[in-house]
């Protein structure tokens, strides 16, 4: 059974680092992709950042290019967002989801399996 646990989440203040971890079982990262995406109050959910099965090919989004980077550990299977410089408008619940394919894509109707989410907040 395919599973996706985030932790991480909670209050930061402005200018400040996170680092989200997205935890995986029931499957292993060296076949399936991984994307993080986020989700605003009274905002679609926004694809942040992906990583491929290998861990060769990442990328993220514009609002977020040079303060998150996203990691994998597969011995762990773990992946994780680090997340630096961190902006109010960075505040949503973040999911990471996965797909069975080598390569990731920043669409969120691209991904089979979702975890439940972790809330960021983001204020002084």
């Amino acid at each position: 059974q395919v599973q996706l646990v985030e932790s991480g989440g909670g209050l930061v203040q402005p200018g400040g680092s996170r680092r989200l971890s997205c935890a995986a079982s029931g499957f292993t990262l060296d076949y399936y992709a991984i994307g993080w995406f986020r989700q605003a109050p009274g905002k679609e959910r926004e694809g942040v950042s992906c990583i491929s099965s290998s861990g060769g090919s990442t990328y993220y989004a514009d609002s977020v290019k040079g303060r998150f980077t996203i990691s994998g550990n597969n011995a762990k299977n773990t992946v994780y967002l680090e997340m630096n410089s961190l902006k109010p408008e960075d505040t949503a619940v973040y999911y990471c989801a996965t797909k069975r394919r080598l390569m990731c894509t920043l669409g969120a109707f691209d991904y089979d399996y979702w975890g439940q989410g972790t809330q960021v907040t983001v204020s002084s």
